[in-house]
């Protein structure tokens, strides 16, 4: 998903859509109260002490970092098979971002409209949830880049259905997202001309709007791309990709508006160190999702 406002390894591992009703329970309605450590560094780099001097003091002082992140989102993030820890490629890049500013990780679960809102109060010293960097965003927070990635549709495995011509039936999104945005154009682009409306299902979590297409309730979804691949993987044939990814663009990390020369300075700096050692590629590739690495992160790039 392109998430805009936005593996189940043990919890999505859905062989039946009773495995993902399961893991859907377990992940609750994300209130924010939930806590995990998130999954082990990949790497045990020492903090790089130039970075490090870039973090502000209040941070450096705490030495940990309180970040928000919507645990619905496999690979992205998403609760592993304890109901609270949160694990993903995310999750394992950003703790290693922050072992290179010599800071510790705190994993927060959160719906996902409610992250930015808690970085601008400060509640969140970060939000990484898989955050599609656009100008709305960077009005309100400053963004550091750090994957790519596009839309893409999953329906049930032999369904006869096309992104492009999708009037008529019901459809899974996120809601807050990119592809909700997305949907919502294409429906008006049916009843524009004379066609039947799309059904438009909005799920507060995406592991919903899977489940909704597993069980047949709606017909197709649509999500960031790394997602939609996971969610046919992990359902063992029930699903497929229909279509090609389109509309790629970098997912950010978020940071308070104000921090953009120390804090996105320092976690710019740390990404590109972790590029330039391998550990990057790395836990991009454990997770399957190395398609969509990038060379140079940015602070508040154009997007």
């Amino acid at each position: 998903m392109f998430r805009t406002t936005p593996g189940r390894r043990a919890i999505l591992g859905l062989a039946l859509a009773a495995a993902l009703t399961t893991s859907v329970a377990a992940c609750g309605s994300e209130s924010g109260d939930g806590s995990g450590t998130g999954s082990a560094p990949v790497s045990s780099a020492s903090a790089d002490t130039s970075l490090a001097d870039k973090v502000p003091a209040d941070i450096k002082s705490a030495g940990k970092l309180v970040i928000g992140t919507d645990s619905t989102y496999a690979p992205s993030e998403f609760l592993d098979a304890d109901g609270k820890t949160v694990i993903g490629f995310d999750v394992d890049l950003f703790n290693a971002v922050a072992q290179k500013l010599g800071l510790t990780t705190e994993w927060q679960s959160a719906s996902f409209d409610s992250i930015i809102p808690g970085v601008t109060s400060k509640k969140y010293a970060a939000g990484v949830s898989s955050f599609t960097i656009n100008p709305d965003r960077l009005k309100q927070v400053t963004m550091v880049s750090y994957f790519n990635a596009g839309t893409q549709w999953a329906a049930k495995k032999g369904a006869s259905i096309n992104a492009d011509d999708a009037c008529g039936k019901k459809i899974a999104v996120q809601t807050s997202t990119v592809q909700a945005d997305d949907i919502a154009a294409r429906s008006k682009k049916c009843t524009d001309g004379g066609k039947a409306k799309i059904t438009i299902d909005q799920y507060q979590a995406q592991s919903d709007a899977t489940n909704a297409v597993v069980t047949g309730k709606d017909d197709a979804m649509l999500a960031d791309s790394p997602v939609c691949a996971y969610a046919v993987k992990q359902t063992n044939g029930q699903l497929e990709l229909v279509g090609d990814i389109y509309d790629s663009a970098p997912y950010g990390y978020v940071l308070p508006k104000d921090q953009a020369d120390t804090m996105g300075a320092a976690v710019q700096g740390a990404l590109q160190a972790l590029i330039t050692d391998g550990t990057y590629k790395t836990i991009l590739s454990k997770w399957g999702v190395e398609a969509g690495a990038i060379t140079s992160p940015a602070v508040n790039p154009a997007s």
